[in-house]
């Protein structure tokens, strides 16, 4: 196994759930590293007493991490090595560690991924959908007006069929009544407290995974990765324009009685919208030529 060397920052992948999917490299790096940044100390020392790694621990949370790298910078550039760690999983992935990966390579510190569980791709694996692409949006917006705006730019960019969130369990009833009450037209995987004994998966479309959902009478534990399949039929082709971007732009500005500007701002925001920024924008200086030539 390749030893540790100096000056060098390793970004190590925690379990998930389950200890015994840390791996030995992960476990002699954050043994012979010389420092262990950490998302919360608290939890990273009942994984290191796990494996009897006795190692120097600082905090390096989203709040305190742009303000530790002026340290971290000083430790590697003489020779320290540190290692980053977070709650649960790879790092940087909706989690902590990012800035000071940037930091490094802007001065040109070397960088050791050692791999290990990352929820989202342990989701992946285990949903049967369409994996020959897939997006990644980290956390499920917790306003209705975000989560509408995501998915119109799902259904009119054709951006993945197949998506993944983050849930808390205390809002993942909300999410999934959400989908349901938007219409969305897709398979559900939730994936829950997985790596664990008691890992389970909710599938099915967003009524059935609702009433699955609601037989877990203890649902409201446990972190979930939300994975969506969308329905080929549910994602807007360019060839589905049921009327010209002008039309759309004139039908708005003459039920809202606004700007031009404004009338393309709410157009882009609106669900049904199927056209981009681009065509928007055109449309609206082919309006303004054709009222001006008059």
């Amino acid at each position: 196994m390749e030893p540790v060397q100096a000056g060098r920052l390793y970004i190590v992948a925690t379990p998930i759930g389950n200890y015994h999917d840390m791996s030995e490299r992960g476990i002699e790096t954050l043994r012979n590293v010389d420092l262990i940044a950490a998302e919360d100390t608290r939890r990273t020392i009942i994984l290191l007493n796990k494996f009897g790694i006795r190692n120097e621990l600082i905090s390096n949370h989203n709040y305190n991490e742009h303000g530790r790298i002026r340290y971290f910078l000083e430790q590697l550039t003489a020779g320290k090595s540190i290692a980053v760690v977070t709650d649960a999983g790879t790092p940087c992935i909706s989690d902590p560690g990012n800035a000071l990966i940037r930091a490094c390579i802007e001065n040109g510190i070397d960088i050791v991924g050692i791999p290990g569980c990352c929820a989202a791709i342990n989701a992946l694996t285990v949903t049967g959908f369409d994996l020959s692409s897939f997006l990644f949006l980290g956390f499920f917006p917790r306003e209705n007006g975000e989560r509408v705006k995501i998915l119109g730019q799902l259904r009119r960019e054709r951006l993945a069929r197949t998506v993944v969130f983050y849930e808390s369990p205390k809002r993942i009833m909300g999410a999934v009544e959400f989908l349901i009450e938007a219409g969305v037209q897709c398979q559900v995987c939730l994936c829950n407290d997985m790596t664990k004994s008691h890992e389970m998966h909710f599938r099915g479309t967003p009524e059935e995974v609702r009433e699955k959902l609601l037989a877990k009478v203890t649902y409201e534990k446990g972190e979930y990765v939300m994975v969506l399949e969308l329905d080929k039929d549910y994602i807007i082709r360019q060839s589905e324009h049921i009327s010209t971007p002008e039309a759309v732009l004139v039908d708005i500005l003459v039920k809202e009685n606004c700007s031009m500007k404004e009338a393309i701002r709410t157009a882009l925001d609106t669900e049904e919208n199927t056209y981009s920024k681009k065509e928007l924008y055109a449309a609206g200086l082919h309006l303004k030529e054709l009222f001006l030539s008059e």
